[in-house]
C-alpha cells in the first residue's frame, strides 16, 4: 500500500516492545464473537504477538499484519468461524503476506471503530491479541426498549395498552425533528393530544384508547454476569455460569415485560443478552443510560470445594465488606474484567474515578431494601448460603442513584446445585422468585412518577 493512503486512512500501530516481540510464537487457538454491540475476534499464542492494524473506509475493512509467525492451520479456521448472521463481519482472509508476516483481512458489513490491543497470561488463557470492531453507529438503548415494545403490540391483538401513546410519540419526534438529540419519553399530557400533535394517522395507526394514570415507564436493569471471553465459573459437569444466568436473565425478562405495577408498565433491559463479553463499568453505563429503576446482577457462586451450597444476594458497601467471604466474593467477580479482556488503554479516568465515589447512603439503604425483599422469595424456592444481604465493594453495583443488588442464585461448583441450575423447572421458580421480589419492593417503594430524558 502506498505511503499517501497511509496517511489518508490512518493507521493505528499496536507494538509491545522489544523484549515483548513474539518471534516464532505459536497460535493456539482462535474465537470470533459476534453480537450487535460489537464483534471481537481473538488469536491465543504461546507468546506475545506484535500486530499492525490498518482500517480502509470504504469499502470497510480491516487488515492487520501480525509479525514473526508463519501461517498455521489454527489461524486459517478464522475463515470458518465467521458466522452469516454476525452484524459486523462479513467475513475473513488470511494469508502469509511475508516470510515472517501472516496479514488478516477482515471485511466488514459497516463502518466501524477498531480496538486491537494485547492481553498477557490470566486465568486459563495464554497471550492473547483481542480485535474489538464497534460499529460507527451506535443502536440507542431507550430507542431498542421502544422499538421491540412496539413489535410486541403489533404481533398483539390485544388492545393498546399505556405504552401506546409513548411508542407513537417517539416515532412522530423521530420523523419530524430527528436533530433532537434529547427528548422526554414520558406518556403526552390530555393537553398535548388535543393540540393535534403526535397524529397517530400518520403513523398508519389506530387512535389508541385514553391513556390509564400510567406516566412512566418502569425500567429493571438485568445483568447477566459475564459472557464471551468470561465464562465465569464452571461446575464439575462443565456447566459454564455465564450461559446459565443468561437464560435465567432471559427468563425474567419475559416476566418482566409482562407485569405492571399500580398501573406502570415494567420493560426489562440486558447488559447482554448473548454471549459477549462487557465490561462492568459498561454495565453500569448502561443502566444509566436507559434510567433503569433497579439494577439486578445474576451470577451463580462457586468456591475451591464442592461443599458450599444456597442463593445468596449482595448490595455495595462503601466501607468493609460485612464478611470474609463477601469480600472474597466481590475481589473474584471484580476480576471479570481482566479475564474478559478489557482494553485498559481505552478507560475513562475520569469516568473511573467518578464510578468509585458515586455510591450514596440512599442508594445502598434502598439495594439493601431490595436485596432483603429478593432473598425472602429466593428462600421460598431454594437453600439459602446466607439469610441476610452481605455488602461489599462490588465494581458492578456502583451505580449512585440505581438501587443495585448482586445475586448468586446458587453455587455451581456443587454437583447438586449444578444439577438445578441446568433444570429448567429450577430456573422457571427462580425467576417466579425473584419477579415476585421485584414486585414486593415496588409495592413497598412505590417509583417516583417523572419524565425520562434519553442522555
Amino acid at each position: 500500500m502506498k505511503r499517501r493512503t497511509l496517511l489518508q486512512t490512518g493507521s493505528l500501530v499496536l507494538t509491545l516492545g522489544l523484549a515483548e516481540l513474539a518471534r516464532g510464537a505459536t497460535i493456539l487457538t482462535v474465537r470470533v464473537w459476534p453480537a450487535p454491540e460489537y464483534s471481537r475476534v481473538t488469536i491465543e499464542s504461546d507468546g506475545a504477538l506484535t500486530a499492525k492494524p490498518l482500517f480502509v473506509p470504504s469499502p470497510p475493512r480491516l487488515a492487520v499484519d501480525i509479525e514473526g509467525i508463519t501461517l498455521n492451520p489454527a489461524l486459517k479456521e478464522l475463515v470458518a468461524k465467521v458466522r452469516a448472521d454476525d452484524p459486523n463481519i462479513a467475513g475473513i482472509r488470511v494469508g502469509q503476506f511475508a516470510p515472517s508476516v501472516v496479514r488478516l483481512v477482515i471485511d466488514l458489513k459497516l463502518p466501524i471503530r477498531p480496538q486491537v490491543f494485547a492481553l498477557t497470561p490470566v486465568a486459563a488463557y495464554q497471550h492473547r491479541l483481542v480485535l474489538d470492531l464497534y460499529p460507527v453507529e451506535e443502536t440507542d438503548p431507550l430507542e431498542a426498549l421502544i422499538a421491540q415494545r412496539l413489535q410486541d403490540s403489533t404481533r398483539s391483538n390485544a388492545p393498546a395498552d399505556p405504552l401506546g401513546d409513548l411508542i407513537v410519540q417517539h416515532a412522530q419526534k423521530s420523523a419530524s425533528a430527528p436533530q433532537n438529540a434529547t427528548q422526554s419519553i414520558a406518556i403526552p399530557s390530555d393537553s398535548t393530544r388535543a393540540s393535534g400533535q403526535n397524529d397517530p394517522k400518520a403513523l398508519g395507526r389506530t387512535e389508541p384508547p385514553p391513556p390509564s394514570a400510567t406516566d412512566r415507564l418502569i425500567i429493571i436493569a438485568l445483568d447477566p454476569g459475564h459472557g464471551g471471553e468470561d465464562p465465569g465459573a464452571v461446575g464439575p459437569g462443565g456447566t459454564r455460569e455465564k450461559d446459565v444466568v443468561l437464560r435465567l436473565a432471559h427468563l425474567l425478562r419475559e416476566r418482566i415485560n409482562a407485569t405492571s405495577v399500580n398501573g406502570n408498565a415494567m420493560r426489562a433491559y440486558l447488559t447482554r443478552d448473548a454471549d459477549f463479553f462487557v465490561p462492568l463499568q459498561v454495565r453500569v453505563q448502561k443502566a444509566r443510560r436507559v434510567q433503569a429503576d433497579l439494577f439486578v446482577s445474576l451470577h451463580a457462586d462457586a468456591f475451591f470445594t464442592p461443599d458450599p451450597q444456597g442463593a445468596s444476594v449482595f448490595a455495595l458497601s462503601q466501607g468493609g465488606a460485612s464478611s470474609s467471604a463477601a469480600r472474597w466474593m466481590a475481589a473474584k467477580e471484580n476480576k471479570a474484567d481482566l479475564i474478559g479482556g478489557l482494553n485498559v488503554q481505552n478507560k475513562d479516568a475520569t469516568v473511573q474515578r467518578a464510578l468509585l465515589d458515586m455510591s450514596t447512603t440512599a442508594q445502598i439503604n434502598d439495594s439493601l431494601k431490595l436485596g432483603k425483599t429478593l432473598l425472602g422469595e429466593i428462600g421460598r424456592v431454594g437453600k439459602l448460603h446466607k439469610p441476610r444481604v452481605e455488602q461489599a465493594a462490588f465494581a458492578v453495583l456502583k451505580a449512585p442513584d440505581i438501587p443495585s443488588v448482586l445475586v448468586e442464585a446458587a453455587f455451581i461448583s456443587n454437583p447438586t446445585e449444578e444439577a438445578k441450575l441446568n433444570s429448567e423447572a429450577f430456573l422457571t421458580q427462580l425467576a417466579d422468585a425473584l419477579m415476585r421480589g421485584i414486585e414486593g419492593y415496588f409495592s413497598k417503594n412505590p417509583p417516583l412518577a417523572r419524565n425520562r430524558i434519553r442522555s
